[in-house]
C-alpha cells in the first residue's frame, strides 16, 4: 500500500476568501494528508472579517502577523520562517503553499531541492515564474467550480453551477499532449496514458483537465479528436489501461 504523503498547508490569507476554504481543504486530501494546518494575516484588520467560523470548522490555526508597513503584505515573511521550520523538523513529506504571490517562487524552489512535494493553489492571475517552481499549481476558480452553493437565508445545498473552462483548448495545448507521446512511446507510438498525464504535469505544473470543462484526462483527450486511444482490458475485467498515440498524418 502506498504511503499517504504528509503535508503542510500554508495559506496567505490576504490572497485567498474564506467562502474557497473547505473546497480547498478537500481537495487538498486527494494527494495527502494536511498535518499542519496554519493562516497567516493582520487578523485586526476589518478585510479579514468571516475567517472565525470557516477557521474553526476546518481545524486551520490564524497566525497573527501585524502590518508594519502600509501597502506591504507581511504575511509572507512568516510564512517562509515556518515553512523552513517545519521543513527541519522532517515531519512532513510536502507543501501545499495556497496564495497568488509571486514571493513565494523562491520558497518553493528551496522546498523542492529539499525533495518536498510542493502543490500550489492560487488563482487564474499567479504569476507564472510561482507556477513553475511548484510540482502542481491547482487554480481556486475550478476548486470553486466543483463547490455547492449554500442559501443562508434556506441553509439549504444547491447544486453547483454547471462546469465552464478557464482556459481555452488551443494548439499549445495539442502541442504539449503530443509531445509528451512521443517522449514516452514505444515502438508502434502507444504510450499509457497515465504515464502521459504524469510527464504534461511536469512540464505543466498547471495543468488539470479541469481547467478545460473536463473532470479527467480521458474524456479531453477524445474531445480534441486528434490522437488514437486503445482501451486494454486487464487481467482484472472491470479495470482498463488506457493507450494513445498520435495520429498519423496520411
Amino acid at each position: 500500500m502506498k504511503k499517504e504523503l504528509m503535508l503542510a498547508v500554508l495559506i496567505d490569507a490576504d490572497n485567498i476568501t474564506y467562502k474557497n476554504i473547505k473546497g480547498m481543504i478537500q481537495e487538498i486530501a486527494k494527494y495527502g494528508v494536511p498535518t499542519f494546518k496554519r493562516i497567516y494575516g493582520d487578523w485586526t484588520k476589518p478585510t479579514l472579517k468571516g475567517w472565525k467560523t470557516v477557521l474553526l470548522e476546518n481545524a486551520i490555526t490564524p497566525i497573527q502577523q501585524y502590518s508594519y508597513t502600509v501597502g506591504k503584505n507581511s504575511s509572507d515573511s512568516a510564512m517562509i520562517i515556518d515553512a523552513m521550520d517545519i521543513l527541519y523538523s522532517g515531519k512532513v513529506d510536502g507543501f501545499c503553499l495556497v496564495s497568488s504571490d509571486s514571493d513565494f517562487t523562491r520558497l518553493s524552489i528551496r522546498l523542492r531541492e529539499a525533495s518536498m512535494y510542493v502543490i500550489g493553489i492560487g488563482e487564474k492571475k499567479t504569476p507564472e515564474p510561482f507556477i513553475a517552481a511548484c510540482d502542481k499549481f491547482i487554480y481556486i476558480e475550478i476548486i470553486a467550480k466543483d463547490e455547492p452553493e449554500i442559501s443562508s437565508s434556506t441553509k439549504t445545498t444547491t447544486p453547483a453551477p454547471p462546469k465552464v473552462s478557464i482556459s481555452k483548448i488551443d494548439s499549445r495545448l495539442i502541442k504539449l499532449i503530443a509531445g509528451s507521446i512521443d517522449d514516452l512511446a514505444d515502438d508502434d507510438g502507444w504510450a499509457f496514458l497515465g504515464d502521459v498525464g504524469n510527464l504534461i504535469l511536469k512540464k505543466k505544473p498547471n495543468f488539470d483537465p479541469r481547467n478545460y470543462g473536463y473532470l479527467k484526462l480521458t474524456p479531453l483527450i477524445k474531445s480534441l479528436g486528434k490522437f488514437q486511444i486503445d482501451e486494454r482490458t486487464t487481467e482484472n475485467r472491470n479495470i482498463k489501461h488506457v493507450f494513445i498515440r498520435n495520429k498519423v498524418s496520411k
